[in-house]
C-alpha cells in the first residue's frame, strides 16, 4: 500500500476570524441550518457530525474587510446557492447580514456582508 492511499486527509472546516464567534456562529447556523458542535469563549464550530463545518475564531484585534475598497481586502468568502435571490436576501438581511455597496451582477448573484463584515455571495447558479 502506498503512502498516498494509507494517509486519509479530508476537508473538515473553514475558520473565519471575527470579534465575536458566538454571534457569527448564530448567523451562519441559522442561515444554513447548522447546529453548534463545539463552543467555548473564543471558538465555535458549527455543522452536522461527519460533514464539513464552519468555525469562528475570536481575534482580539480583528479589523473588518473593507471590500470593495482594497485598503483591507476580503480574505475569503463563501458562495451560497439559493433557489430565489430576493427571498434568500431578505432572510439573510433579517438574520443580520447587510447588503454590500457594490453589486457586480445582481441579476445573477448578490453580495452581502455577514455581521463581522466578511463578504459572501448568494446565487441561483450554485
Amino acid at each position: 500500500m502506498s503512502t498516498e492511499t494509507a494517509l486519509a486527509i479530508r476537508y473538515a472546516s473553514v475558520t473565519f476570524d471575527c470579534p465575536d464567534p458566538a454571534e457569527l456562529a448564530r448567523f451562519y447556523g441559522q442561515a444554513l441550518g447548522l447546529p453548534v458542535r463545539f463552543s467555548n469563549e473564543d471558538y465555535v464550530l458549527i455543522g452536522h457530525e461527519g460533514s464539513t463545518a464552519l468555525s469562528f475564531y475570536r481575534l482580539a484585534d480583528y479589523q473588518r474587510p473593507t471590500w470593495p475598497d482594497p485598503a483591507r481586502e476580503k480574505q475569503a468568502h463563501l458562495e451560497l446557492g439559493v433557489d430565489d435571490l430576493d427571498a434568500a436576501q431578505a432572510r439573510l438581511l433579517a438574520l443580520g447580514a447587510v447588503e454590500a455597496p457594490v453589486q457586480p451582477q445582481p441579476d445573477l448573484w448578490r453580495v452581502l456582508l455577514d455581521p463581522a463584515g466578511h463578504p459572501f455571495c448568494i446565487s441561483t447558479l450554485g
